[in-house]
């Protein structure tokens, strides 16, 4: 079945540079899509558009690229007017860059655990400073890339970096249990989606074995086609959609969460 054109579509992937997000940079572009490339380093977001372009046949003028350094709240604000000043209208953003909590207790110079910084908080602030975009015209959405491990995990509401009582896994646990509350946020149409076990930088919190990062790539590209109808806040298990963990049902935490990451990254509501 010939899928459907998406080159009128403009997407913001973050994370871009390899595993799940390259491979839906790739797949978004080779069904005609402007494809938005974020990396750590601008060096590294540019390498990554230069691949497409060399392997995938994907004409130059459809990528951009731009680098921001998640561990640097200052570097996401750059990055958000960078995408505004140039792309004033966007259709989707795909929330996907990600690590794995480090062994040791590790804080950010902003003030933050590493890994809720990373994999929630950046991607709070950029999706807030991106709103007058993605809000340009209807339709525009959020897909965030979350995990099933969101379901084991709770929000440490007093101790959010978890000084007190580190162990990676329930910090990573915790980041993806926010971005997939903050999928809720009534502000912009959002989802959140785990792709699946792939075989990626983050495997070994998982298992030992993963399917491709195209075939997890695929169920978020699903998810980016406006073909797709969604509902805000809604969780997918790669492609059927699923009752989240409760907390990401429940109003009252989105309100807290929301609270909570406006004074971790500085913004006054």
């Amino acid at each position: 079945m010939t899928q459907a054109s998406l080159s009128s579509r403009t997407v913001l992937i973050t994370g871009a540079t390899s595993g799940i997000g390259h491979e839906t940079a790739r797949q978004l572009a080779e069904r005609g899509a402007t494809v938005l490339l974020h990396g750590r380093t601008a060096a590294e977001a540019r390498a990554a558009a230069d691949r497409l372009a060399a392997t995938a046949g994907i004409h130059p003028a459809q990528l951009c690229s731009y680098g921001a350094d998640f561990a640097h709240l200052e570097e996401v604000g750059a990055l958000a007017r960078a995408v505004v000043a140039e792309h004033p209208h966007l259709d989707v953003l795909v929330n996907n860059a990600g690590m794995a909590a480090p062994e040791r207790h590790t804080v950010t110079a902003d003030g933050n655990e590493i890994a809720f910084q990373v994999n929630f908080l950046a991607h709070y602030l950029l999706t807030c400073l991106l709103e007058p975009a993605l809000t340009s015209d209807p339709g525009g959405r959020v897909v965030n890339v979350s995990s099933s491990l969101h379901r084991t995990a709770s929000i440490s509401w007093a101790d959010p970096n978890r000084a007190r009582r580190y162990s990676r896994v329930a910090a990573y646990a915790q980041s993806q249990l926010a971005l997939t509350v903050f999928a809720a946020d009534p502000r912009v149409t959002a989802v959140s989606v785990h792709p699946g076990v792939c075989d990626t930088a983050l495997l070994p919190l998982y298992a030992h074995e993963g399917t491709t990062p195209a075939e997890g790539a695929a169920h978020v590209v699903r998810l980016c086609d406006p073909a797709v109808e969604i509902v805000n806040g809604a969780y997918y298990d790669r492609a059927e959609r699923v009752d989240p963990a409760p907390a990401a049902a429940e109003d009252r935490t989105v309100r807290r969460l929301n609270k909570l990451a406006d004074l971790l990254v500085g913004r006054t509501v």
